[in-house]
């Protein structure tokens, strides 16, 4: 049922030996296919091998799972944008999806926009405490590390602490709080990141509180997703035994220190901003939007943005057309537009050409808006964004129709 906890681990002998974890993830994946539960698996793999470059891929052979097994921090693909744009957001076939919370989180938002059919999913939430931006990623490899890129197969992020594994087995860690100081580790959204147990998902699955390496630790978050557990178990896909309370605690103790670590990055970030004047943040805002090229790059990376016909086309006349930097409209529509249902994936400052410090400024504005109207983006799929809601009463009053 909801909110079962299990230590599990993969049956299959070559999963076991290939995956991380215990492969558990894998072969829950597997155990969907092989049954019918859904037509493929929407989950991300390194192109041709390479760990810096991961893609989303969807896969309808059981087989293929094996190249998509381990974790990928070097990379961050736009999972739900690739679902509701090629995927046709499920529709018209049954899809498991693998997610980080952020993902998680935006399909949520996007469901609420009817941009995606909850129904035919199956999420498959991973725990994270944060990705890497890849070129960074390997400069930070080579300048921090002092070893080549190509020779690292693995690496992992715990008690903020960046572990990476060669392929001659050895192991070299850095301490996160010296690295990213100098802007190398996480991606800047990742630090500020509370979400670390995708609890919205249908489970949630992770290395904290397991005490063996090739083990892992699930939670069912939904009906659908204790379904799955208890099948794969029956079927023999998995095997499972129940958590110590001492393995709960470690996982909330490790989740805990993780939202506390964010939370102080989030002090930091903004922590300049709060000692401006309003007219100081102006300034220092519209002195940032004054090196906007109008790429559109932030509005196609954003999973949030759904419109068909975008009121920021140069055909719609609301902002001049040619105007490089575009009128002061055209970022302030744009983030308006997304930031009470912004889930801090970092999409869009990931994708500008400029380097402007757009979901900064997105994130630290949903941060308002969550403490006036106590909602928070991508937790829960039967609450609406507040400002596309309205009362009963204002309805009564205005004689607005209630479409929601």
């Amino acid at each position: 049922m909801k909110g079962d906890m299990y230590i599990a681990y993969s049956s299959e002998k070559e999963i076991l030996q290939n995956a991380e974890c215990g492969g558990v993830v894998t072969s829950l994946l597997k155990f969907t296919l092989d049954t019918g539960r859904v037509d493929a698996v929407l989950t991300t793999k390194a192109r041709d091998g390479n760990r810096y470059d991961g893609i989303p891929v969807l896969i309808t052979d059981p087989k293929q799972l094996m190249e998509t097994a381990g974790s990928l921090h070097c990379t961050s693909p736009n999972i739900a944008r690739f679902l509701k744009e090629y995927l046709n957001g499920a529709y018209d076939q049954k899809i498991a999806v693998v997610v980080k919370p952020c993902d998680a989180k935006a399909i949520i938002e996007l469901v609420k926009r009817n941009q995606i059919n909850l129904d035919n999913l199956l999420l498959m939430g991973l725990n994270c405490t944060g990705t890497l931006p890849s070129a960074k990623a390997k400069k930070m490899l080579r300048e921090e590390f002092e070893v080549d890129p190509a020779d690292v197969i693995a690496e992992d992020i715990e008690d903020n602490k960046l572990t990476i594994t060669l392929k001659d087995g050895t192991k070299k860690e850095r301490d996160l709080a010296e690295l990213e100081p100098k802007e190398y580790g996480r991606r800047e959204n990742c630090r500020r990141c509370e979400s670390n147990i995708p609890r919205m998902a249908d489970i949630a699955c992770g290395k904290w509180g397991t005490t063996d390496r090739n083990t892992t630790f699930v939670e069912a978050c939904s009906q659908k997703g204790s379904d799955l557990i208890e099948g794969a178990v029956e079927t023999g896909y998995i095997r499972t035994e129940q958590p110590s309370d001492t393995a709960i605690e470690t996982r909330k103790k490790k989740d805990e220190a993780a939202i506390k670590l964010a939370q102080q990055w989030q002090e930091k970030d903004f922590a300049s901003l709060k000692e401006m004047s309003s007219a100081e943040k102006f300034n220092y805002w519209f002195g940032q939007f004054s090196h906007c090229i109008k790429c559109y790059g932030c509005r196609d990376a954003c999973p949030i943005c759904y419109c068909k016909d975008c009121f920021l086309e140069a055909d719609r006349g609301f902002v001049p057309p040619g105007e490089v930097p575009p009128d002061v409209m055209f970022p302030m529509v744009r983030i308006t537009h997304v930031m009470d249902s912004c889930v801090n994936c970092g999409q869009c400052q990931d994708a500008c050409t400029m380097e402007l410090p757009i979901a900064r400024l997105v994130f630290m504005l949903n941060r308002e808006l969550a403490g006036i109207f106590k909602y928070e983006p991508g937790t829960d799929v039967g609450e609406l964004p507040p400002l596309r809601t309205i009362t009963d009463q204002e309805s009564s009053l205005s004689g607005v129709e209630v479409a929601f």
